[in-house]
């Protein structure tokens, strides 16, 4: 029997590249999908007759309502260990094993300074400006001296804070959850979330998204910030009020804005941060890098033969009994 294979959103086309799926056992067929498909009952038809569903981080939502109409469906491989858009208990309920894979921090920690460097000295409008013919139209903002406040300590924001660190800037933190000592791991001093809003010249979010989180920075937030100072979020859209942040944007209340996640994604024409002033916009890559993909695609063609010969690897949710 063909095990069917589909791995959604491969956005690139690069997911045979960066995995070994001619080494799986048996006689499996691969389909990747490039199109993005936020149509379910699109969805449900294409993924109809596949056996294993590889998806790409949270990029597809796999409700109840679309895994129960696949009946075929006996894995599903998220990259990462974690995804919000996979009901994890209609899996395990309909009989559907859940794997997982590692991930790398290093990417998006880089792209959290490739926005806060973009802003700093204004490298979107300063290239439109030379390609124009226009030659140095702004001054920049140094870093040195300067306060990074990151809301969130974790792994991500661990790696952010070390390259401010080595930047010379003063590094703030605060979560919930943070104590003293895990903020002077990384050369930042544990501050109320109030005081590092007041004080950071950058702020930078590092948060899982949860109904903790949701919503963390609104305008409140926006609002206590310096009128000089920019937000980066390169963590999930919905930590962040939108629809309050485009107003901070177009009112002068903050300086500048980098986004690599949004509300949506993809994000919509016409959407109102589209044309926000002052901002980078980057479509969700923080993650998007040969290494990580090498190790996402590499990782899911393991769980796939695990599963395939009775012994799964990286069990997100293991059903009681398994179609």
């Amino acid at each position: 029997m063909t095990v069917r294979i589909a791995v959604l959103d491969d956005y690139q086309g690069v997911a045979l590249r960066h995995g070994r799926w001619a080494d799986l056992p048996g006689d499996t067929e691969v389909t990747p999908l490039r199109e993005h498909v936020p149509d379910p009952g699109r969805l449900v038809e294409l993924l109809r007759g596949h056996q294993v569903v590889v998806a790409m981080r949270e990029r597809t939502p796999l409700p109840r309502a679309v895994l129960e109409q696949l009946p075929e469906l006996r894995l599903l491989v998220t990259t990462g260990m974690q995804n919000a858009s996979i009901d994890m208990a209609a899996a395990a309920g309909l009989g559907i094993t859940v794997c997982g894979t590692q991930s790398d921090s290093s990417g998006p920690a880089e792209l959290t300074w490739g926005l806060v460097l973009a802003l700093a000295r204004h490298v979107v409008p300063e290239d439109a400006a030379t390609r124009a013919g226009r030659w140095q139209q702004t001054v920049g903002t140094g870093l040195r001296g300067r306060t990074l406040g990151l809301v969130g300590l974790g792994r991500i924001g661990g790696l952010v804070g070390q390259v401010g660190v080595a930047f010379g800037m003063r590094v703030l933190a605060w979560s919930q959850n943070l104590t003293p000592e895990r903020a002077a791991e990384v050369g930042a001093e544990a501050v109320s979330k109030e005081r590092l809003l007041a004080e950071s010249d950058v702020v930078s979010l590092h948060l899982r998204l949860s109904d903790r989180s949701r919503g963390i920075v609104g305008a409140a937030e926006l609002a206590a910030m310096k009128p000089t100072a920019v937000l980066v979020n390169t963590s999930r859209g919905p930590l962040v009020d939108e629809a309050a942040l485009v107003r901070a944007l177009h009112d002068g209340t903050i300086a500048g804005a980098g986004l690599d996640v949004y509300d949506d994604e993809p994000v919509r024409p016409g959407a109102a941060i589209l044309s926000a002033p002052n901002t980078v916009l980057t479509p969700h890559l923080g993650y998007v890098t040969d290494s990580t993909y090498d190790v996402f695609y590499g990782q899911a063609v393991e769980d796939v033969a695990g599963f395939l010969t009775g012994a799964p690897v990286r069990v997100l949710a293991a059903p009681e009994r398994p179609r």
